[in-house]
């Protein structure tokens, strides 16, 4: 029998990371000899531990997926930092933040240190940008006559773009897309947290050319 009135055992937290590498140290210039020295508590997935940034990052470039996301940023986003953390997670090529130059990167978790971030100042400068690169704009949004994620072929080559938390897409970019798609939602709230949605976008595109 059991005491209902007994305390739950304590279970302390696992710790983060690892510590300082053994030594001798080993024989690799991808490792970073601040980080062997003093243990690696950063976000990263365990086979990074130790790397540099910049071997993380050129260990990263040649398997980015061909989806890029971009997200216009006229009030300062505070979802802009999920996006960039989802967007490292799923492996963008690129992020592009459309507008306001300044973001909130604590949402990132420092991912933005491994995932690479342009900025261009006006809706019409991506557009062009886009256009040069072959990329497709597929904007996500929930306005009359957007498509379900579950409805439409995603391009292989593409830019995913999302609009200001609130009001969504602005009526530039609305123009310039080339499809709209939209999240099915099934509850009362009119729509969904931009960094959520930018997720689910992001999943959907890998189900239907990756997974």
């Amino acid at each position: 029998m059991t005491d209902e009135n007994a305390k739950p055992e304590f279970v302390p937290r696992p710790t983060v990371g690892v510590g300082p590498h053994p030594e001798p140290w080993p024989d690799d210039d991808r490792l970073d000899p601040e980080l062997l020295a003093e243990g690696d508590r950063r976000n990263v997935v365990d086979r990074y531990r130790y790397w540099s940034r910049e071997a993380i990052v050129a260990d990263l470039d040649p398997r980015r997926h061909s989806f890029h996301v971009a997200v216009e940023n006229w009030e300062h986003d505070l979802n802009i930092g999920t996006l960039v953390r989802n967007a490292n997670a799923f492996l963008a090529a690129e992020v592009h933040i459309v507008g306001k130059k300044r973001w909130n990167r604590r949402g990132a978790m420092v991912t933005d240190r491994y995932q690479h971030v342009r900025h261009h100042p006006t809706i019409e400068g991506f557009v062009e940008w886009a256009s040069a690169e072959g990329l497709a704009i597929v904007g996500v949004d929930n306005l009359p006559g957007s498509q379900p994620f579950e409805s439409v072929d995603l391009p292989a080559d593409c830019v995913l773009l999302f609009g200001q938390e609130g009001p969504g897409l602005s009526d530039v970019a609305r123009e310039h897309v080339e499809q709209l798609c939209s999240i099915s939602q099934f509850g009362s709230t009119r729509s969904i947290n931009a960094g959520v949605a930018s997720g689910i976008a992001m999943y959907t595109w890998l189900q239907q050319h990756v997974l």
